[in-house]
């Protein structure tokens, strides 16, 4: 991986988001869709390919940390607004969550 720069970095907003509803999305083996709360009561669509490892009644309600200006991409024609960080464990993901119970939109830094 290349070497970035302290501006590079500062140009990702990372925030706490808070997962409002998650579903397996139909016809699909590895994906989740989410609506998750980035604060200010702003809720984005998030779509990840964590079904495989995560159920989604166990995302309900959790504190998660979101990439939050990472360009739009399209997953079996939903909109996914965002990205949930996660450990890769073997494969398997592992939630960043923080260790208090912690505001939506909390800024990361």
């Amino acid at each position: 991986m290349p070497i970035i720069t302290f501006k590079e970095f500062q140009k990702m907003d990372l925030r706490i988001g808070k997962v409002i509803k998650a579903e397996k999305v139909p016809n699909t083996k590895k994906l989740i869709r989410m609506a998750v709360e980035i604060g200010e009561g702003e809720i984005r669509q998030i779509v990840a390919g964590m079904a495989e490892h995560l159920r989604p009644e166990k995302l309900q309600n959790k504190n998660v940390v979101v990439l939050v200006n990472l360009e739009p991409k399209e997953f079996m024609g939903l909109e996914s607004r965002g990205m949930i960080l996660a450990a890769d464990l073997d494969g398997k993901p592992i939630l960043i969550t923080p260790e208090e119970d912690v505001p939506p939109g909390t800024k990361i830094r």
